[in-house]
């Protein structure tokens, strides 16, 4: 059976999940994206390090979302949304949302001191010692959604 989420369930899936893709455009390029992210309605947080993703969004700011999760190829449930790019400099709220992130992320960490892209390592210094850490929300407008399922 094949259907629609109501806006429960599509809270649901997007607070559920940790990875979804961005999909911007500028310049005559579409560029999709996966991000780790964070989703506290109506926005979704996340972070990056400077290049193509944060170049094309700083042109184009509206952007496109998407989630998924996929049990197997007739039971699944999708959610695209679309919204705003707000880079985030105020340095307190920065601070809130990579404690929101590493929070929803160290769970899946094996190594933390492999990770310090995410914040997440042994040592403080390895974090934005080489490149500056841009943080983020997307300001959701509008997210729809869908699903599969089959005995």
């Amino acid at each position: 059976m094949l259907g629609t989420l109501d806006e429960k369930q599509i809270d649901d899936l997007l607070t559920r999940q940790v990875t979804g893709r961005i999909g911007c455009h500028a310049g005559g390029t579409t560029y999709i994206v996966p991000v780790n992210y964070v989703y506290r309605s109506p926005n979704i947080f996340a972070h990056s390090a400077y290049g193509k993703k944060i170049m094309m969004m700083r042109k184009n700011p509206k952007v496109c979302f998407q989630v998924d999760e996929i049990r197997n190829i007739f039971n699944w449930q999708s959610v695209i949304a679309w919204g705003q790019f707000e880079e985030i400099t105020d340095i307190s709220e920065k601070e809130r949302v990579m404690q929101g992130l590493i929070h929803r992320i160290m769970p899946m960490v094996d190594q933390p001191s492999g990770h310090p892209s995410h914040g997440i390592t042994e040592s403080e210094y390895d974090i934005g010692t080489s490149v500056e850490l841009i943080v983020y929300k997307i300001v959701l407008t509008k997210k729809t959604g869908r699903f599969e399922t089959r005995p």
